[in-house]
């Protein structure tokens, strides 16, 4: 009797040995992983071969192009025509510097053209408009862009803020979805230019160095919504135009709103541009769903730029910290600080990431 108890305590002691070795953490668990580090998430980013659709690049430099072909990045080179700025203030040379760099990134940089707005009132803007696109199609333009200064700026003869609908526009747009081209459209802005100053938003420093596009308390201007109303009606009139509103179509505080727009309109995408804080800063659940649901129509953009004035060091360096910051954000389940923010990291399925950095640009600017 005594020895059965000895063996039944021995047993059971046995037992709880090994329950308490499956229970018990393992150093991987116990221990706080790692965060990722800026070269681990850049060598992750890499290997997604990725598109990075909304740059503005104006001059070449070989350790520019060693970065882009190390991190098997494609850019999209996005020109502009702004009058506030002299680099941008004339379009010929503009597309005479983007075609060189096209030609010498060794396909690691496309070329969107666009048209000059402030010939708006020129009899033939139309025509020469659409003269000049096609010569950039037939020189390897594969979009075209439109910017905030219709909406926002421009003005016809009658002193009335020229939208994205206006019937001028209408040939333009034809003629770029018989080309099959992809129309880049930056109507409005973030909601912070229409309302009271708000240091805590990610888009205020940017009005602090361009107050001319902060319009709270400047009458006669239009409302955001007019401005994007206008957009709309082009998606609406144009169902053969593949359209990207950039910078999350300016509904960057609603993505209830930006999946509206995709379901009205299956011919309209947008990319992240310059808006990814925005996204960080949203509920990361609700983040996380959307770009689940509608990861067919959302573009990886950032809107970085090198200047022809930029220390390559520098920028290199805000490129690639850039890229590191987005990965960890769309990619691992961490939490980080960026911009004084707490983030929380989305752990997208790889599918999802692939679409997103890769697949959907290839989808919707055909020519990548």
């Amino acid at each position: 009797m005594k020895r059965r108890l000895i063996v039944a305590i021995l047993s059971a002691m046995s037992l709880l040995i090994v329950a308490g070795a499956f229970l018990r953490p393992t150093k991987a668990h116990s221990q706080a992983e790692k965060p990722t580090s800026e070269e681990q998430a850049l060598q992750a980013f890499a290997a997604m071969h990725p598109i990075d659709v909304h740059v503005h690049v104006f001059k070449t430099d070989p350790a520019f192009q060693a970065m882009l072909e190390r991190l098997n990045l494609k850019l999209i080179n996005i020109l502009v025509m702004d009058d506030t700025l002299p680099y941008r203030k004339e379009l010929e040379p503009q597309i005479k510097d983007a075609l060189a760099l096209m030609h010498s990134s060794h396909g690691h940089v496309a070329f969107c053209t666009t048209f000059d707005p402030y010939k708006f009132s020129d009899p033939s803007f139309t025509a020469n408009s659409i003269k000049q696109i096609n010569r950039d199609f037939a020189d390897g333009a594969i979009a075209v862009k439109i910017w905030k200064n219709i909406g926002m700026e421009i003005k016809n003869a009658d002193g009335k803020f020229i939208m994205a609908d206006d019937p001028k526009f209408a040939p333009i747009y034809k003629d770029i979805a018989q080309h099959g081209k992809t129309l880049m459209s930056h109507q409005a802005e973030p909601d912070v230019a229409w309302g009271p100053p708000d240091p805590s938003d990610p888009s205020w420093s940017y009005y602090q160095e361009n107050p001319q596009w902060f319009l709270y308390n400047k009458p006669g201007f239009p409302l955001k919504q007019e401005i994007l109303d206008a957009r709309d009606h082009v998606l609406a009139e144009n169902p053969q135009l593949r359209m990207v509103g950039v910078h999350l179509g300016s509904m960057e505080k609603s993505l209830d709103n930006i999946a509206a727009h995709f379901d009205r309109y299956p011919n309209f995408a947008v990319d992240m541009a310059a808006r990814m804080e925005y996204l960080m800063m949203a509920p990361p659940e609700k983040v996380r769903a959307f770009l689940i649901k509608y990861q067919d129509r959302v573009l990886y953009g950032t809107d970085l730029d090198l200047l022809a004035s930029a220390d390559i060091r520098e920028t290199l360096k805000e490129w690639k910290s850039t890229y590191a910051r987005d990965w960890k954000f769309l990619a691992t389940n961490e939490t980080f600080q960026s911009g004084g923010r707490t983030v929380h990291g989305l752990s997208l399925p790889q599918p999802v990431l692939k679409k997103i950095f890769h697949d959907d640009a290839v989808h919707w600017i055909p020519g990548l």
